[in-house]
């Protein structure tokens, strides 16, 4: 078995948690969230992160603004909804409690 495979499973799991977790302290445009994202080495490229910024304003979690930008293009700023911080309050009931799950199998001798 690849060890970081495995890894990078676990990292792709708890995205989604991360990415409305940013978006929880303000609007950000898609670099943005790739630079916060890997300042936290949660590594990611745009390939995966657009689907799943699709799919979260498709489930209504999310909005989208689009910005002038001074350097280029137009930017698309995403904002959390009220359902995507509904949403991200269950996610991080539901992360504690996992986490709590795990350290304890762990911490059996």
């Amino acid at each position: 078995m690849n060890v970081e495979n495995t890894k990078a499973q676990m990292r792709k799991g708890v995205l989604e948690l991360c990415i409305l977790s940013i978006l929880s302290r303000g609007d950000a445009y898609t670099t943005d969230l790739i630079n916060k994202l890997k300042e936290a080495q949660m590594i990611v490229v745009e390939g995966t992160l657009y689907p799943l910024l699709n799919r979260q304003k498709n489930a209504g979690l999310l909005s989208y603004r689009w910005e002038e930008s001074p350097q280029g293009p137009p930017r698309k700023y995403y904002s959390l909804t009220p359902k995507g911080e509904n949403y991200l309050s269950e996610l991080e009931l539901g992360w504690e409690k996992l986490i709590d799950k795990v350290n304890s199998i762990r911490n059996r001798a």
